[in-house]
């Protein structure tokens, strides 16, 4: 298995297991679904955290889907290098950090938006990578 590949399924489990903050959150905001709730959506208002779990799920979903199809493409092209498989752990950890510092709270320094933007570059770089040496294969 190559790094981009690894670091693509860490990617995958990492999106797969962050609808379970957001569910916790929702249960302790609003208390276990009830019959009626399956026709009617709950809507009580959801704690600050259970509405940032929420977010951090949804986000990790919305960027899953492009990284994996560089991944995947670069994959069948044959293109990893050193670059490929840096940007590629440079993305996994930058979005393990992004969920940590979204589901936490953390207000200083624009820590999500920092974070979010480094993933975003390793993503673009590796992106660009794949582009590049892909059309010589």
């Amino acid at each position: 298995m190559t790094t981009e590949l690894m670091y693509l399924l860490l990617t995958a489990l990492l999106t797969g297991v962050l609808w379970i903050p957001s569910v916790l959150g929702q249960v302790r905001s609003r208390g276990l679904l009830q019959p009626q709730d399956y026709v009617t959506l709950p809507t009580a208002p959801l704690s600050d955290w259970a509405t940032r779990a929420n977010r951090a799920h949804l986000n990790a979903v919305e960027n899953f889907s492009t990284f994996a199809a560089v991944v995947l493409v670069g994959h069948l092209l044959g293109v990893s290098t050193g670059l490929t498989a840096g940007a590629a752990a440079v993305f996994f950890f930058a979005r393990l950090a992004h969920a940590a510092v979204f589901l936490a709270g953390v207000k200083h320094f624009m820590a999500r938006t920092l974070v979010f933007t480094v993933a975003w570059a390793a993503f673009l770089v590796l992106a660009e990578e794949v582009l590049r040496l892909g059309r010589a294969a």
